[in-house]
């Protein structure tokens, strides 16, 4: 299945991070700190979202949501990713879109925006189970690699609403692109689920 955002551009990201990566790891940088550092930027930028600086809050999570791709390849480049990295890196990332969409829910409900919240809401429980799906087919021997709206296109669209209410001045910016991502994303659950039935042997 098609990502919205294609993987050639994800490619072009890991081009351009790799002196970053390469950097870092001549400096004495771990992989996994730069997870860890990561997780903590992002936390930030979720607390400044809270507070109603939703542009910013976008300009920090991008920021630090980069380091997804810079430690993955700091790992590549260290001839792979641990177990206990891989694992890291999933439960930090669990972290950090709990703390985003948390603080657009807190921010929506200080706004009086009911459907904002509502749709917030459902992208957080969501995002949490198109996670779970996965790991959860990947222990059983199953494979859903699949989904048209993953971690990265969830975040990308919580970024876009937050230009459309804050940068561009549009006050339904944040819930439509909210309310489509809900949609997205329960979508994605489908998605995933199917996938892993056809892969499972027959009874």
């Amino acid at each position: 299945m098609a990502k919205i955002f294609s993987v050639s551009a994800r490619v072009g990201v890991g081009r351009v991070v790799e002196p970053v990566a390469r950097g870092l790891l001549r400096t004495g940088f771990t992989p996994n700190a730069v997870t860890v550092l990561g997780t903590v930027g992002v936390l930030g930028g979720a607390l400044l979202g809270a507070r109603g600086w939703l542009l910013a809050a976008a300009a920090v999570v991008t920021l630090f949501a980069l380091t997804d791709v810079v430690d993955g390849t700091m790992a590549r480049l260290r001839g792979g990713s641990t177990r206990f990295g891989a694992l890291l890196d999933s439960s930090l990332d669990r972290v950090a879109d709990g703390a985003v969409f948390g603080a657009v829910a807190f921010w929506a409900a200080g706004q009086g925006d009911d459907l904002a919240l509502v749709a917030a809401l459902v992208c957080l429980a969501g995002g949490q189970v198109v996670s779970y799906v996965k790991a959860r087919a990947e222990g059983l021997g199953l494979r859903c690699d699949v989904g048209i709206a993953e971690r990265f296109e969830r975040l990308v669209l919580v970024g876009i609403g937050a230009v459309l209410t804050d940068g561009v001045g549009l006050p339904w910016g944040m819930a439509a692109a909210l309310c489509l991502l809900g949609v997205l994303t329960v979508v994605t659950i489908g998605q995933r689920i199917l996938a892993a039935r056809a892969e499972a042997p027959p009874p």
